[in-house]
């Protein structure tokens, strides 16, 4: 039982790195309402919260790599603490962003690199196979916990509580941190760098923010722009500003190694075909997850009109299912090879996809809907169960912090972009559709498709549709003219919402190309490595 207190402490610490996300996905409505702002605000803060943690892991696994990994851990979560308990005293979405997108943030870029590196010292062979599981079902348990009593808390208390527990609890962790194993030899006389730290963050951050501003701004045409690159719209210029940044980034790298100085990341960590595949499925999974994460929710309740308790209900059967399908990933691996489990979740997810289309109407779907979420949060565990542990055994132990905040970085810019990106897609669509409804339909007048043009242009939102029949009665359209608005807005919302699905579904397709080198034999059918332990492995469980 020794062995396993590490553990204790670390899966509570990734538990609790899941929760407050979840939390957020289902307290949309409520958040939006306490600060008197627009879901585009919230899916903004949301996004922020993962894009800097992306931003900055390779720095925090960089920082428990010179300073050592469990002091790093400790360090980070008395900064991830501060920040939740400024949001849960935030009085504006201001300091809503400062405290849970920007402190805590900073506090998981430091907690998350070390964590995954402490778990792969602390154990070796199966038992680093089981803890990977064990941590990924705990992630599975944050997403199945968390709307569930972030629903509960919000609806009937307020969601602020939850993040004043979270102050408790990373407490209780911090005094058992002891139980954790040092993780690994502190790296002495390195210098952070500085400058490929603040050339990647701002890489990453400028392609995010144009990806989530896409929808007001537009792609190429320009809706509603703060300004226009040779009149067109700036956000492939920003995608483009952003890819300059990572090249020099890694410019910079590679100066560095080649003057002898320890770079933020190394390169050659990129030619272990093992890890490319990982980062790339991780990165792919997370896309998916946190897409749907944040339209589901929305779906629920803004066309269905659930409260946060009611909507935490509705994804429980995804959370169950894949906290179920996370932990038995290591008995699988008994019978197959982490790239079968992998491509079968990739699949198992699309079929969901697929499913859930289906599903959505103006109409609870009831148990049909509840299957298909089963079914995501059944592709999701499988995908879970196997892609932490293939990123940490593919790399020596002296590597483990920088594959950490590699690990990390993929997984939480998967997170942002799939909230920006999903998001983008389900505001364009609503757009578009609500557009084309109203210019086919011979009750609604010339003069109302023109101001509704002007309002697109500006930046429409996602809303209840009794909001727009409230708008629209203070308005002088006649009520039968502003009925059949509040209809073709409404089936819009439909038809946004099934784009949006759709995109996630296409993504799942596109990660089948990133599993190629993924580990193909059984662990349990194969000798062990008899390699150096920098030379690449062939079993994700060494």
């Amino acid at each position: 039982m020794d062995r396993w207190k590490a553990l204790i402490v670390l899966g509570t610490a990734q538990f609790l790195m899941v929760l407050d996300a979840s939390v957020m996905n289902v307290s949309i409505s409520q958040l939006v309402e306490d600060f008197d702002t627009e879901v585009t605000a919230i899916q903004a803060v949301i996004t922020l919260y993962t894009l800097v943690m992306a931003a900055f892991m390779l720095t925090g696994g960089k920082i428990g790599d010179m300073f050592g990994r469990r002091r790093t851990f400790i360090a980070g979560l008395m900064v991830y603490a501060v920040g939740s308990g400024l949001t849960a005293v935030a009085p504006t979405v201001w300091v809503l962003a400062l405290g849970w997108s920007v402190i805590e943030g900073l506090g998981a870029a430091l907690v998350l690199p070390a964590l995954a590196a402490l778990v792969a010292g602390a154990y070796r062979d199966r038992e680093r196979a089981i803890a990977y599981g064990v941590i990924g079902g705990l992630a599975g348990a944050g997403i199945a916990v968390g709307p569930l009593l972030g629903g509960w808390v919000t609806t009937y208390l307020t969601w602020r509580l939850v993040f004043a527990g979270e102050v408790v609890l990373v407490v209780a962790i911090l005094c058992l941190h002891r139980w954790i194993p040092i993780g690994g030899p502190r790296r002495q006389r390195v210098q952070l760098d500085v400058l490929g730290a603040v050339l990647s963050a701002a890489g990453l951050a400028v392609i995010v923010l144009a990806v989530l501003q896409s929808g007001t701004w537009g792609w190429v045409e320009p809706r509603n722009p703060p300004f226009t690159v040779l009149g067109f719209a700036p956000t492939l210029f920003a995608v483009a500003l952003g890819g300059v940044l990572l090249w020099l980034f890694v410019l910079q790298e590679r100066r560095r190694e080649a003057d002898g100085r320890t770079p933020l990341v190394r390169l050659r960590l990129f030619g272990i075909a093992e890890l490319r595949s990982g980062l790339a499925t991780l990165f792919n999974q997370n896309t998916i997850l946190l897409g749907l994460f944040f339209v589901i929710p929305l779906y629920l309740q803004v066309v269905q009109g659930l409260d946060a308790f009611e909507t935490g209900v509705k994804l429980l059967p995804v959370s169950v299912t894949m906290l179920a399908a996370s932990m038995s990933g290591t008995l699988l691996l008994r019978v197959a090879s982490p790239r079968t489990i992998v491509r079968v979740g990739l699949a198992v997810l699309f079929g969901s996809a697929i499913w859930l289309l289906t599903t959505i109407k103006p109409e609870l779907a009831g148990v049909s809907f509840a299957l298909a979420m089963a079914t995501m949060g059944l592709g999701m565990g499988l995908l879970a169960s196997q892609l932490g542990n293939v990123v940490q055994s593919s790399v020596a132990e002296e590597d483990r912090g920088e594959a950490g905040g590699l690990q990390f970085t993929a997984q939480n810019l998967g997170s942002s972009l799939g909230t920006a990106l999903i998001g983008a897609i389900l505001i364009g669509a609503l757009a578009s559709a609500f557009t084309n409804n109203i210019a086919d339909d011979p009750r609604v007048s010339d003069a109302v498709r023109q101001q509704a043009g002007i309002q697109i242009e500006a930046g429409i939102s996602f809303v209840p549709s009794d909001q727009v029949a409230a708008a629209l009665a203070q308005s002088p359209v006649p009520p039968e003219e502003a009925a059949a608005v509040v209809e073709h807005y409404e089936d819009a919302q439909i038809d946004g919402l099934k784009a949006a699905v759709l995109a996630a579904g296409g993504l799942t397709l596109a990660g089948f190309l990133f599993t190629g080198h993924l580990p193909a034999g059984v662990p349990a059918r194969r000798a062990r490595p008899s390699g150096p332990s920098g030379t690449r492995l062939n079993t994700p469980g060494t």
